[in-house]
This record gives C-alpha cells, sequence and structure tokens, in this order.
C-alpha cells in the first residue's frame, strides 16, 4: 500500500478521534448543563416548599386571630346584655341607692349604645362615633346605621303599674372594629403580598378543586398563550401546570389547597441554553468546514489543471520529434508494418497530450454515439491487456445509435482508466464486462470484472486523489475519472456494487 493510502488511513482515523471528542464534549456539556439546571430547580422547588410552609403558619396565625375576634364579639354581646340589664333596672329601680347600676353604666367608654321607646324615638344614648355630637337627630342617624346589625335587647319593666318596653341597640365597639379591619386586610393580602409577591418563580394558588384560582404571581400575562386565550382560571392553571408536582398546603381542618409552580426563565433559558450553544458553533464549524474545502478544492483543481497543461506541453517536444523521425524511418525503407505501429503510438501520445490539455479547460461536448466510442475504447484495451483476460459488453438497449454529448477524448480516458485498474484487481486472469442500458433520459454503463473486490468502506475513498493500493501507483487515475464524468459529462460515478473476493461493478450514469 502506497502512502497516499496511510495518509487516509490516518486521516479517516483522525476523524473518527476527533467524532468521539466532540461527542464526548457535546455529552459533558449536557450532562453539566443538566445537572446545573436540576440543582437550580431543586432549590427553586425548596423555595416554593419553604413559602408554603410560610403560607400554612401565617394561615394558622390568621385562624387563632379569628378566634380570638369571635370571643372578643362574645364578650362584648355579653356585655351589652349586661348593660341593658342595668339600664333596665336602672330605669325601673325604686331603691335609694343606684350608685352599682350607674358605675356599670359609665363603665361602658367603647360599646356604641342607642336606647329607644316602644315606637323607635331615641331615649338615650352613649359612645357613639361623634362623641362631641349629643343631638337626639344624630343619634337617629346612627339608629339607621346599626338597626339591621343585629337583634335590639328588649327591656320590660312597670313603672307605677304602667308596663314599659324600651329596645337597646348596639355596635361593635371602636377598638374592635378598628381591630377587626386591620385583620381583615391582613387576611385578603397576606398571600399576596407576603407569598406571591416573595415568590421567585411564576406560581398559583387553588383551591382543592385545583380548578378555582385564589392568587397567581409572577404569571407574565402578556405571553400570546393569555393573549390568545384570555386571563382566566382554566388559562392559568393549563399554563402552569405539567412542568412540577403541585404543592399541597392545609390551611385548616377541612381545607386543603394547592400551589402550582413553573420554573423561572433562568432555568429554562439554561435548559435550552447548550442546544442553542452547539447549534451556533455545528453551524459556525459547518460554514467553516464548507468554506475550507470550496478553497480546497479550488485549489487542487489549480494544481491539477496546471499540472496537466505542464504535461501536455511536455510531451509535445518529443512527439514532434518521434513523428519526424517516423518520416525518416519510412523515407529509409524500413518495414511498414514497424513504421506503422509506431505511428499508431504517436497517435496515442497525442491523444494523451490532448487529454491533459482539456483537463485544465472546459472542452465543448459534441454529439457522440456511444456505441461506436466504447467499442472502440474497449479494442484498445483488449488488444493491450493479456489474452487470459476476456472483454465482455452487452447491449441492453434496442437503439443503434445513442447520440450523448460528451469530450470524447476524455471519455475515452475514463474508459481506459476503469479497465486499467480492473485489469489491476484481476489475478492474471478474469472477465471484465461492460453492460449499457438506457432508464429514461440516463445512460447507465456499469462496468465489472471478476477481482479481489473493494470493502465497503472504501467505496468513496478509492475516487479521491492519491489513494491507491498499488504500491507503485499514484493514485489519479479513478480521481480523474471522477472528476471528467461530473464536472464536463454533468453525471456521475460511483462503486454499485463490490463483493471480497468477487468483483466490483462501478457504475457511469450520463445525461443522454
Amino acid at each position: 500500500m502506497s502512502r497516499y493510502s496511510d495518509i487516509y488511513n490516518q486521516k479517516s482515523r483522525w476523524k473518527i478521534w476527533l467524532a468521539l471528542s466532540a461527542l464526548l464534549i457535546v455529552a459533558a456539556t449536557l450532562a453539566y448543563t443538566g445537572t446545573l439546571v436540576d440543582r437550580i430547580a431543586g432549590d427553586e422547588r425548596q423555595n416554593v416548599e419553604l413559602w408554603a410552609e410560610a403560607v400554612q403558619k401565617r394561615a394558622k396565625l390568621v385562624k387563632v386571630t379569628r378566634q380570638l375576634f369571635r370571643m372578643i364579639e362574645e364578650e362584648e354581646s355579653l356585655k351589652a346584655e349586661v348593660l341593658a340589664d342595668a339600664t333596665s333596672r336602672l330605669i325601673t329601680s325604686n331603691e335609694n341607692d343606684l350608685t352599682f347600676y350607674t358605675r356599670i353604666l359609665e363603665s361602658n367608654t367603647t360599646i356604641p349604645v342607642i336606647v329607644t321607646y316602644q315606637d323607635g324615638t331615641v331615649f338615650t344614648f352613649r359612645n357613639l362615633p361623634d362623641e362631641t355630637n349629643d343631638s337626639v337627630e344624630y343619634a337617629a342617624r346612627q339608629l339607621d346605621l346599626i338597626r339591621n346589625k343585629r337583634e335590639p335587647l328588649k327591656l320590660e319593666n312597670s313603672i307605677a303599674g304602667t308596663k314599659l318596653t324600651f329596645f337597646m341597640y348596639y355596635d361593635d365597639s371602636k377598638i374592635y372594629k378598628q381591630l377587626r379591619e386591620t385583620m381583615e386586610d391582613i387576611t385578603n393580602s397576606f398571600i399576596t403580598e407576603t407569598v406571591i409577591n416573595s415568590a421567585s418563580v411564576p406560581v398559583v394558588f387553588t383551591d382543592s378543586t385545583r380548578k378555582k384560582v385564589l392568587h397567581y404571581g409572577k404569571v407574565d400575562t402578556t405571553l400570546s398563550f393569555f393573549e390568545t386565550h384570555g386571563i382566566t382560571d382554566s388559562t392559568l392553571i393549563e399554563f402552569i401546570t405539567g412542568e412540577n408536582e403541585p404543592i399541597q398546603i392545609q390551611l385548616g381542618a377541612d381545607e386543603v389547597n394547592y400551589i402550582f409552580y413553573r420554573n423561572s426563565n433562568l432555568v429554562r433559558q439554561l435548559r435550552y441554553f447548550p442546544y442553542v450553544q452547539l447549534t451556533i458553533i455545528g453551524l459556525f464549524l459547518l460554514t467553516a468546514y464548507f468554506l475550507f474545502s470550496t478553497s480546497r478544492r479550488s485549489e487542487q483543481n489549480r494544481v491539477w489543471a496546471g499540472m496537466s497543461k505542464e504535461t501536455a506541453h511536455q510531451l509535445g517536444t518529443p512527439i514532434s520529434s518521434l513523428v519526424g523521425w517516423v518520416e525518416i524511418l519510412k523515407s529509409q525503407g524500413v518495414d511498414t508494418s514497424i513504421t506503422d505501429e509506431i505511428e499508431k503510438d504517436v497517435r496515442r501520445l497525442e491523444t494523451i497530450a490532448d487529454r491533459f490539455s482539456k483537463v485544465g479547460s472546459v472542452p465543448e461536448p459534441q454529439p457522440e454515439n456511444i456505441r461506436e466510442v466504447l467499442t472502440e475504447g474497449l479494442k484498445y484495451m483488449e488488444a493491450r491487456t493479456s489474452k487470459k483476460i476476456k472483454y465482455e459488453i452487452a447491449w441492453n438497449v434496442e437503439q443503434s445509435d445513442i447520440p450523448v454529448k460528451m469530450s470524447r477524448q476524455l471519455f475515452e480516458w475514463v474508459i481506459e482508466n476503469l479497465c486499467r485498474n480492473a485489469i489491476d484487481a484481476l489475478p492474471g486472469h478474469g472477465v471484465i464486462r461492460t453492460e449499457v442500458s438506457l432508464s429514461g433520459n440516463k445512460l447507465m454503463i456499469d462496468i465489472s470484472d471478476t477481482g479481489k473486490g473493494i470493502p465497503k468502506n472504501k467505496w468513496k475513498t478509492i475516487f479521491r486523489p492519491g489513494y491507491t493500493t498499488k504500491k507503485r501507483g499514484w493514485g489519479l487515475g479513478l480521481s480523474l475519472a471522477k472528476r471528467i464524468i461530473e464536472e464536463y459529462h454533468k453525471g456521475k460515478i460511483f462503486v454499485k456494487d463490490s463483493v471480497p473476493d468477487a468483483g466490483t461493478v462501478i457504475r457511469i450514469v450520463i445525461p443522454v
């Protein structure tokens, strides 16, 4: 095997190592990013769980506070009843010492109280919101505000045989009202202000059915998803569910709520970042490789063209000299059979020189009969090949004249190169068979041999410049054949089939 083949084998090994290295880099990048994303996502879930625990503890505080307020309300109701009883006794009592009842009434400095006659007119009042206004009209207006809040306390007594009925209306104390309003504000806002606003990820707080949204936060409502479907409970839940398992919290004895959350933008960006990064790097490398390959191919083409023209130029001088010597030999009466053969070889050299001169240029294709071109080319090779090697040709077409636009000399060169490679693959004997068929406007020429075959992993490599399995080969024949077929005849040449120790089939496809 030549040093050029070693270069291609080494190149193939380098490609494999580079591909494996690239895969390892990609795998390491994805694994590291995946681990990093999982850690951040775990931290976010831990924050949400801590946050949910805060909700639960705050809810317990709210519950205890509500119970305390109910107790205060009950105490005020009892106090109001005591006041009503004291007022009744003070009104109807005949005792001389009324100090005890008077003190009870005076001790009430917080509960607004309005006592009315049976007909609803104001009898007395105390602790109304505007303590500076002691008019009966003001008390009547306040009575309209508290009349429907709760049932009044009925006071019935007799004075001098006359039955008197009074009604005492009372409202919540000022302190109780202030505390209750404050507590309601806290109750209504503790999830939104304490929990939702402190969350670093989009969250949705639902009831036990998972269908009604109580609160939500950090949800970008400008997303096209919400612009299309509108912001409703169902769209919020649909948007945020499915990414993480919901967190269950117990707000009361029988009250279970759920917190759904979505990973932050940072986690999602990190999750997709390596793919975007690797895609950009891959596109950059592919672009660079394409530009480098194009430049290298262009440089190789210029080298091939220069070498071909120089070879044609160098052959021109000895060919001209040989033509002169042939004429001298003829004039000296040398046997014509000898001079005829020399003339044939000189014409062959002229053809070869002409071929090299056309490799570096773009030849003008001319219509040629493919039967004639193939027949002459194969006969030429058969006359210069061992008799132990048989040439066969099969025409699987009905037309006797199949015109194909081609550069005849260059196309014959392709046939000669394929035949020479087939001869080198044979063990001194065998068959070289050519089959011609037509499929639509495509002409297919299959040249097969019964040689040693080509490994499948080398089917494309054999057409590269410099690749050869011969000790003294240059590896240019098949490379030139590929260039001539693809660039000058707009066709294709490839290994159709090859079986070790059974033979190889190389197919040429050119447009008719």
